[in-house]
């Protein structure tokens, strides 16, 4: 057998070397034997004399204690975290038939409203986590849907902050100001479908949905001196979400898909076509049953140019798939959209990224912190919050204003224009809905969609170069048949990118099947996610580099390194 060298090194880079070797001296989690450097299987980097079972033993090692470091980085900062606050409605309404929960699928009486035994069977299983409990949640006796996935909730991550890790706000009660606010806006995102971007400022139709939200006693979303105008109604409230058109420009720009070309034009809904809003219709999809409208599609595709337009495209995408058609578009304007500190750009001349600092780099990153950030949202709409969706509080304003129930609805809501033009329309008070089957059948708070959209957009900003300036913008002429040129304001890719969060996430409020909080909080929470997921990946990298830095979506700036969020 030959000999080992008397005198070995390991080969870890010297800011790696420096985080492991801070990391170990930290630790007690696990044996310092592990976390140390085994000078057994330690390798001079070429080898050696014996062959290269050394180099590869000791970068197992290597690879351990870095994984250990990370996981031992996300526990402490874990550990520091608040309790998750609820806004105790669950509670508040438990001998009420917990009408101010979530509970679509299950069985309901006339009203719309939840055997109390099913429910907390429910609730049961999402405490214990337990298969057994799990499978004795009843259905409705007619439902062909089912639960959606609340074992994922329990699913343990392997990079990134743990599922449990994330915090929001509370989300507003039932009764409250704020939710009557955002259930207005949801009706009059109902009822103006239809209407084209470009027209906002000349609709009449418009011009009333401002009116009415000016007039709730809490104005949600972003304002001009206090106001909602025709420019920032039913806008997201990133920074620049009011520069530009509506839409994003990554919604609208060619995406270069390998060898094929995609044009960003879709199937749309056609005008006036919308669902459940009488009150057989509506209870039967409360009770999960099978689905009993039919959706009428325009047979042109057209590029998004309304409501309509932005909700159908948030139905049918795969999640990841704004975000990936984003990087592709934003990988054609080249080296200048690029994120100044990627070592590539400028401090590596001889070589190029690929694994790390390329495409396939951003691209595992985007899909990973996609259902990444899934797991966070299960775990708040499943074992914390149980909001109850707008169609369902649709519901409950129909049954109360018709004098069959009583229930703690703000006066607000109740006052709204918005529903004289609802039960003109349609003869009830429910939500007209742009989905044929309505919402999905998990809980309201956060949206999906808006959590997806936060972690992958902070990965976008991350990479890129927010500051690059989009070139020839374009926006959707008033039927979505073409683009037009946009000459007003410059549009930055950074700002274009938060547009994109907004947009998806709002989307889905049009459709009706989220309010704006269920959005807000949901970015939020899958920028969490995803910041952990670069702190993470931050330790694994063996060039030189300063750390990826962005502005958060509330306009703050982080720069992530050597696993450590600043800022």
């Amino acid at each position: 057998m030959k000999e080992k060298p008397s005198t070995p090194t390991t080969v870890t880079s010297p800011n790696r070397r420096q985080f492991l070797k801070s990391a170990a001296a930290t630790g007690g989690v696990l044996s310092s034997s592990l976390l140390a450097s085994n000078s057994a299987f330690a390798t001079n980097g070429w080898g050696g004399s014996w062959g290269n079972q050394g180099m590869l033993q000791e970068r197992a090692y290597d690879a351990f204690r870095t994984r250990v470091a990370s996981a031992r980085t996300q526990l402490l900062e874990t550990l520091q975290l608040d309790d998750q606050e609820t806004n105790n409605d669950q509670s508040r309404y438990r001998d009420e038939r917990y009408y101010g929960s979530f509970s679509k699928t299950l069985p309901h009486n006339q009203y719309g409203e939840v055997n109390p035994n099913a429910f907390r069977r429910m609730a049961r299983a999402l405490r214990t986590g337990r298969e057994y409990d799990f499978n004795r949640i009843p259905l409705a006796n007619n439902a062909v849907a089912r639960l959606a996935n609340p074992q994922g909730a329990f699913r343990v991550a392997l990079a990134g902050a743990d599922s449990h890790a994330t915090r929001i706000k509370a989300a507003p009660s039932f009764r409250s100001a704020e939710s009557a606010s955002e259930m207005g806006e949801v009706y009059w995102l109902a009822i103006t479908r239809d209407v084209p971007f470009k027209d906002y400022q000349s609709s009449s139709l418009i011009s009333e949905a401002v009116s009415d939200l000016n007039g709730f006693s809490k104005i949600i979303g972003p304002t001009v001196s206090g106001q909602i105008t025709a420019n920032s109604v039913f806008r997201g409230e990133t920074p620049g979400d009011l520069a530009g058109p509506y839409i994003s420009q990554l919604l609208h720009k060619d995406v270069n898909y390998g060898p094929t070309l995609i044009e960003q034009r879709y199937l749309l809904g056609t005008p006036g076509n919308n669902f459940m809003t009488d009150v057989g219709n509506w209870l039967n999809i409360q009770r999960g049953g099978a689905v009993g409208e039919t959706l009428v599609t325009d047979s042109t595709r057209r590029y998004i140019f309304n409501n309509r337009g932005l909700a159908e495209y948030v139905h049918g995408d795969a999640l990841f798939q704004a975000y990936f058609n984003a990087a592709l578009v934003l990988l054609g304007y080249g080296g200048d959209a690029i994120d100044q500190d990627n070592p590539y750009r400028s401090q590596i001349v001889n070589q190029g990224g690929f694994t790390t600092f390329g495409p396939p780099f951003l691209f595992d990153l985007l899909t990973q912190a996609a259902n990444l950030s899934l797991s966070g949202a299960w775990f708040q709409k499943w074992r914390m919050h149980r909001r109850l969706r707008p169609e369902a509080y649709g519901g409950r304003v129909h049954f109360h204003l018709q004098g069959a129930r009583n229930y703690e609805l703000h006066s607000d809501i109740l006052n709204s224009q918005a529903l004289n033009k609802v039960y003109s329309d349609n003869g009830s008070y429910l939500l007209p809905m742009c989905y044929v089957e309505g919402s999905p059948t998990h809980p309201s708070y956060p949206a999906g969609h808006a959590t997806v959209a936060g972690a992958c957009c902070t990965i976008l900003k991350a990479f890129f170069n927010e500051d690059f300036v989009i070139p020839d913008p374009v926006e959707a002429n008033n039927d979505g048949s073409a683009l037009l040129d946009y000459t007003g304001t410059e549009l930055t890719l950074g700002n274009e990118v938060n547009k994109l969060a907004a947009n998806i996430s709002l989307g889905r409020d049009a459709a009706g099947v989220h309010y704006r909080s269920d959005g807000i909080e949901g970015i939020a929470a899958g920028e969490q996610q995803a910041l952990a997921l670069l702190q993470d990946y931050s330790m694994t990298i063996n060039e030189s580099f300063a750390g990826f830095k962005l502005k958060r979506f509330d306009g703050s700036s982080v720069r992530i390194v050597d696993g450590n969020i600043i800022g």
